[in-house]
C-alpha cells in the first residue's frame, strides 16, 4: 500500500491529544523555550494553555528568529476569486450550495481586467480562489486563467479544490508557484456535520491533497484549519504533525501556514471554539519557536492594528486589499464574498504601516526562471 499521511494521522488520537494539553505544566513550557531545536512535542507543550503566561518570552523569541531567518521583510500578495459556484454544503462558508446567491465565473475577458486591476496597485503574486465545482470550474478552467496571467504575475498560487495527482503534475508544469489546502478541521469524527454534502465530505481524499501536490513537485505547500470549528489547540497540533510528515517526505518542497479565523459570512454558523486575539500570537510564536523555516500568513480577515503588529512576532506573509467576491476588484465589486474581511484599508496604507514597523514589503519572492538557482545569485527587481 502506497504510504500518505494518512499512515501517521491513524497513530493519533484527538482525545488523547485533549488529555495531553490539560497535563502540560509550566515546568513543561519552560523545559521547551530552553531547547534550541524544538520537537513536535515541544510545539504542544507552546500551545497549551500553561503556556499563555509566557507569552511575552514567545514572542520576543519567534521575532529573533524570524529576523535571522526571513530578514525584516514581509511578503505582499492578493487573492483574485475565479468563481463562487460550489457544489459542496459547508456550513461556515458563504458560497455554500445551500446558499441561495447569484453564482458567477469569470470569463477570459473578466480575468485578464481583474488581473490588470490587480497588478496596477502593485502586486506580483496572485491567488487564485474558487470554490469547488469540478464540471464548471475544474483543471482546464485553472490551466486557461493560468495561462491568461502568467505574463502579467511573475508569482501564482493557487488554493482552489482538491485535485487528482495528474491535475497537479500539470499545475506544476505550467509553474504554479504554490498550492493551499486547507484540512479545516483534523477531527474526523465532526467533520462530516460541517461538510454534510459534496465531494468536500470526503475526509480522506482530501486528507491526502497534499500528498498529491508534494509527488507533483511542487515548490511551495501551504496548509491550515479553519480557527473556531473545533478546539484550535488540537487542530493546529494535527496541522503540526501533517507539516512533519509532508517535509520529512518531500523535503524539497517549501511549507506554509494560514491562520484563518472563523468570521461570518451569508448563512454561515457561528464559530464552536472561541479564540481572541492572544490565542492567535500564541500559536503563531509557536509556529515560529517550532520550525524557524515555516513561511506565516496572515490575511485580511484579522483587524487592522493586530496585522500592523503582526511582522514583530513571526508574520512573514500577508494578504492586503483583498476582495473575496469574483470581479471584487473591477468587475462586479458588489457580488457575495466568502466571508468578511476586517481590514479593508488600500494598498498603499499597508505598504506604509508596513515600512513604519521598520520593515520592508516584498511584492514576489519566487518566478519560475530562479527555481533551480542559488539564493546568493537571485536578483530580483
Amino acid at each position: 500500500m502506497e504510504r500518505t499521511f494518512n499512515n501517521t494521522f491513524e497513530k493519533f488520537k484527538w482525545d488523547d491529544i485533549k488529555k495531553k494539553l490539560k497535563n502540560i505544566t509550566p515546568r513543561d513550557v519552560e523545559f521547551a523555550l530552553g531547547n534550541e531545536k524544538r520537537t513536535l512535542e515541544d510545539f504542544l507543550v507552546l500551545i497549551s494553555p500553561a503556556a499563555a503566561p509566557f507569552l511575552e518570552t514567545m514572542a520576543a523569541i519567534s521575532h529573533e528568529i524570524t529576523a535571522k531567518r526571513f530578514g525584516k521583510n514581509i511578503q505582499l500578495f492578493a487573492p483574485l476569486y475565479l468563481s463562487n459556484e460550489c457544489n459542496n454544503i459547508c456550513t461556515y462558508c458563504g458560497f455554500s450550495l445551500d446558499n441561495a446567491i447569484r453564482r458567477r465565473t469569470l470569463s477570459a475577458a473578466e480575468i485578464i481586467m481583474e488581473a490588470q486591476t490587480v497588478r496596477s496597485m502593485g502586486f506580483q503574486h496572485i491567488l487564485l480562489v474558487s470554490g469547488e465545482a469540478n464540471q464548471s470550474v475544474g483543471i482546464d478552467y485553472f490551466l486557461k486563467a493560468v495561462q491568461q496571467i502568467k505574463d502579467i504575475f511573475p508569482q501564482i498560487s493557487i488554493e482552489v479544490q482538491p485535485l487528482d495527482q495528474p491535475d497537479y503534475n500539470r499545475l506544476s508544469e505550467v509553474n504554479v508557484n504554490a498550492v493551499l489546502v486547507y484540512q479545516e478541521t483534523y477531527n474526523r469524527d465532526v467533520y462530516k456535520t460541517y461538510h454534510p454534502k459534496g465531494k468536500k465530505s470526503n475526509f480522506d481524499y482530501r486528507l491526502q491533497t497534499p500528498d498529491r501536490i508534494g509527488k507533483a513537485g511542487m515548490h511551495k505547500i501551504g496548509l491550515g484549519v479553519l480557527l473556531g470549528l473545533e478546539d484550535w489547540r488540537i487542530d493546529s497540533f494535527f496541522t503540526a504533525l501533517h507539516i512533519e510528515y509532508l517535509q520529512q517526505t518531500y523535503w524539497r518542497t517549501k511549507y506554509a501556514v494560514s491562520f484563518p479565523r472563523l468570521r461570518p459570512a451569508a448563512g454561515a454558523a457561528k464559530p464552536n471554539f472561541h479564540m481572541d486575539e492572544r490565542d492567535l500570537v500564541q500559536l503563531i510564536c509557536a509556529y515560529r519557536l517550532w520550525n524557524p523555516d515555516l513561511e506565516l500568513s496572515l490575511s485580511t480577515r484579522e483587524q487592522e492594528a493586530f496585522r500592523d503588529h503582526a511582522p514583530t512576532f513571526g508574520i512573514t506573509s500577508m494578504s492586503a486589499a483583498s476582495k473575496t467576491n469574483p470581479g471584487g476588484y473591477a468587475v462586479e465589486p458588489q457580488s457575495l464574498e466568502q466571508f468578511e474581511i476586517s481590514d479593508d484599508r488600500p494598498i498603499e496604507t499597508i505598504i506604509q504601516k508596513i515600512r513604519e514597523a521598520g520593515y520592508q514589503p516584498v511584492w514576489k519572492d519566487w518566478q519560475p526562471e530562479y527555481a533551480n538557482v542559488p539564493f546568493s545569485e537571485q536578483i530580483y527587481p
